[in-house]
């Protein structure tokens, strides 16, 4: 006899996990499937991992810069494998937690590969489930591009970079975005000599100009070498050919994006992007197959952990008929856990003006922000992009230390319908870091009284 359910969500990530426990807050018998570890990308070999060795960076960094405090400090050592010890402990009692969850909320899990959905069965190799209603939740895997040579020689993706156990002395990052950026810092911070070659003009080009150029010289004063607009001709065995120059490696790593997982969206012949990347969905997040929703990765959009969640929350409201907000992408927080960390929402400056908006910049650098002296962390501003007039809040970026954290308040003001005149009365604790949000929304009335 076969298992029934309402709803089947087809993989484990911060997108399919979501939408299963909120599924079932409502109400519904739920089956989620993860043929792999529950987390997905995110968890297990994505933000979790990378944001532990980050932690682990820092700290060496801060030892090294001790002596700048009064605090003197020689020979310390590096131990990898307890480094990547403490990240699989976070990794596995993260994994276990998620787990918990969804049993705690009765979800039935099955560790089965999804090979075919046919009306409203899901088949695996194993069994057939009859269900009413699917969330497609499929996630994405590291894009390798076509390099002459890559086929012959063993490289590294961010699904086995993590699973290092010892340090190289040489390494080359293919890839100049957010997640080779990241690991350039944490490997430069471990002494690893580290080269980011990227093919298009500059490294986190999606990013603000003033704070990609903050995290260029960071990187730089690092050591970390860096080659911009590259032409690859050829990779080999330890070694990496460009036009004009040769890079010795001990390890390679392929950070070069990533590819979504449509093998199953294709079976089922939903209607596609016109790119054929992505799985088209309305706002409810359906696909051309009404009972057939898709979230995360494989549809239009930021591919974020947390924009899978909230698109999660999105399917699961519409199919239990409950209110729900739809996503808007100009309030999403993008975030760069580098040194120093980039956050951001919304538009910029020239987006903002070419959809007609009267718009200005308002801005406060750190060097005058009394926290960031005393803490030695004055690399950064709070930069807020809003209408004239009435001091819509458009867009902001913060770069510099905390910045992932602080970006929330800007957001939340904006989320209720607040201006820059209601975040110019609000009272920041003194010292902290976060004044400087107040410092850049008083620049819009040009009161600011610290400004530099």
């Amino acid at each position: 006899m076969k298992e029934k359910y309402d709803v089947a969500v087809i993989g484990g990530g911060p997108g399919g996990y979501v939408a299963a426990i909120r599924l079932a807050q409502y109400g519904k018998e739920v089956v989620l499937f993860e043929a792999n570890n529950l987390g997905g990308t995110c968890l297990n070999v994505g933000c979790i991992p990378s944001k532990s060795l980050l932690r682990s960076a820092e700290i060496v960094e801060t030892i090294k810069h001790s002596e700048e405090f009064g605090v003197m400090s020689k020979g310390f050592n590096i131990d990898y494998k307890v480094i990547k010890s403490r990240k699989d402990e976070i990794v596995n009692q993260l994994v276990t937690g998620v787990g918990y969850l969804l049993k705690k909320n009765n979800i039935t899990i099955k560790n089965e590969y999804v090979e075919s959905i046919e009306q409203s069965e899901v088949l695996t190799k194993e069994n057939r489930y009859d269900v009413s209603q699917i969330i497609l939740a499929t996630g994405s895997k590291p894009f390798v591009p076509k390099i002459a040579g890559i086929d012959e020689i063993e490289f590294d993706t961010t699904d086995t970079i993590f699973q290092w156990t010892e340090l190289p002395d040489k390494m080359v990052i293919i890839g100049g975005g957010v997640i080779g950026v990241e690991m350039a810092q944490a490997f430069a911070s471990f002494d690893v000599e580290v080269t980011v070659v990227e093919v298009a003009e500059e490294i986190l080009l999606t990013e603000d100009k003033a704070a990609r150029d903050l995290v260029r010289n960071h990187l730089k004063d690092q050591g970390v070498h860096i080659i911009e607009h590259a032409s690859i001709k050829k990779i080999e065995k330890g070694m990496l050919k460009l036009q004009d120059k040769t890079i010795p490696f001990d390890k390679v790593l392929i950070a070069t994006g990533r590819k979504n997982n449509l093998e199953l969206a294709k079976k089922l012949n939903v209607a596609l992007s016109e790119n054929q990347k992505f799985v088209e969905v309305n706002e409810n997040m359906q696909t051309s197959i009404k009972h057939i929703y898709a979230i995360g990765d494989i549809v239009p959009g930021l591919q974020l952990a947390h924009v899978a969640s909230h698109e999660g929350t999105i399917a699961a409201a519409h199919i239990c008929k409950e209110p729900f907000k739809s996503g808007d992408s100009n309030a999403v927080p993008r975030c760069v856990y580098t040194t120093p960390e980039i956050a951001s929402f919304g538009m910029d400056l020239e987006t903002a003006l070419n959809q007609g908006f009267d718009a200005h910049v308002y801005q406060y650098d750190l060097s005058g922000n009394g926290k960031a002296m005393a803490y030695g962390d004055t690399q950064g501003f709070v930069k807020i992009i809003s209408e004239q007039k009435y001091g819509e809040i458009l867009g902001a970026v913060i770069c510099g230390p905390h910045a992932t954290e602080l970006i929330s308040t800007i957001l939340a003001v904006k989320e209720s319908e607040g201006t820059v005149f209601e975040m110019k009365d609000q009272i920041f604790a003194h010292p902290t870091v976060s004044e400087s949000i107040g410092e850049a929304s008083l620049d819009y009335f040009d009161l600011a009284i610290h400004k530099p």
